[in-house]
Parts: structure tokens; C-alpha cells; sequence
């Protein structure tokens, strides 16, 4: 079930790449794309709390559980929020550091979807958590490249504002990816 979930991040992000790279007029149908994708990614997290709440025994702590479900849903949230914003404020153009965001979002989930399936024997998952600090880490440094780039270039006020919400929400979901790793080495040191 955490594979599936997974999965819906690898699609979102595929999405919103598409999004970014698509004509300002082309935008509001991807987003409506992703938005469903969003919504499976829900249905996702509701599978696996039924699960859990109608489980006798589980794979690991049921407290675990919920809360990796969670962080995956956050990831799904914040890059749904971001391709939203960018279609509901008519962002015409976007900085070049997006294009950068969107790829180390699209790696992470890569990495995550990746890395599900070994949750159930919980080996070989240290450099899953290792390589999202790392992508976290280049995030953050193109976050604040991004951000520098638009207060020290003189963007009209009304426009650095609604390109720096597009860009927040895509550094939530970087942080929210590291958040999924840490939940994921959580469980791995409880279990070992």
C-alpha cells in the first residue's frame, strides 16, 4: 500500500514538470490531472488507515504506520498546492531554479517508490534516507538561490509574491520527502 502511495508522488511529479514546461493557457488541464492524482493519493492514505484500524496485527507500529502515511500524502499536497497556485495566479513565466526544484522532486520520488517495497524487510534502506537528506539539502540551497534571485533583481512586488508561493509550496514538498525518510529510519531503528 505505501508502494501505491509512493507511486502517486512519482506520478505528481511527472505532472508537475509537465505543468511548468507547458504553455501558460495548457496549464489549468494538467493541473486538473494532478489534482486527481492528489485524490488518489487521498484514497491512498484512507486505504491505509483502514487497514490499520481494522488490523489485529501490523507489520510494525501502528503509530509509525499512520504517520508514514501522512508524510506521503504532505509531499502529494504541496506539489498539488504549488501547480495550483501557478494556475490560479497566471504565473505567464516562471524563474529557471523551478525546473531545478521540480527535478530534485522528481528524483525523490523516484528514490521513494523505490525504496517501499523494502519496508517490508526493512534492509538496505539507509541510503534511501541518506540520498533524500542529501536532494533536502540541494533543495534548500536552490530554494534560497531562488528566493535571492527574486528579492535582489528588482520583480515587481505583486509578482515576486505569487512566484514565491509557487516556490514555497515546492520546498514543502522537499522538506515533507526528508520527513518521509526520517519516519522510514524511525522504523527501521525501532524494528532492528
Amino acid at each position: 500500500m505505501f508502494t501505491d502511495a509512493a507511486g502517486n508522488l512519482l506520478d505528481g511529479s511527472v505532472l508537475l514538470k509537465e505543468l511548468f514546461d507547458a504553455e501558460p493557457g495548457q496549464r489549468p488541464e494538467i493541473a486538473t490531472r494532478l489534482k486527481a492524482v492528489e485524490h488518489a493519493g487521498d484514497d491512498a492514505t484512507h486505504a491505509i488507515f483502514r487497514a490499520l484500524n481494522t488490523s489485529f496485527i501490523t507489520p510494525f507500529d501502528r503509530d509509525d504506520i499512520a504517520q508514514l502515511a501522512g508524510q506521503l500524502d504532505d509531499v502529494l499536497d504541496a506539489m498539488e498546492a504549488a501547480a495550483d497556485l501557478s494556475v490560479l495566479y497566471q504565473i505567464q513565466e516562471l524563474p529557471s531554479g523551478v525546473d531545478a526544484q521540480i527535478a530534485i522532486l522528481h528524483q525523490a520520488s523516484e528514490l521513494t517508490v523505490d525504496a517501499m517495497p523494502r519496508l517490508a524487510t526493512l534492509q538496505n534502506l539507509d541510503s534511501y534516507w541518506i540520498t533524500i537528506n542529501d536532494l533536502e539539502n540541494q533543495a534548500d540551497q536552490v530554494y534560497r538561490s531562488l528566493l535571492a534571485d527574486l528579492f535582489n533583481n528588482g520583480t515587481e512586488p505583486l509578482r515576486l509574491f505569487k512566484i514565491k508561493e509557487v516556490v514555497d509550496q515546492l520546498e514543502e514538498a522537499a522538506d515533507a520527502f526528508e520527513h518521509v525518510a526520517n519516519v522510514i529510519q524511525s522504523i527501521a531503528a525501532k524494528e532492528s
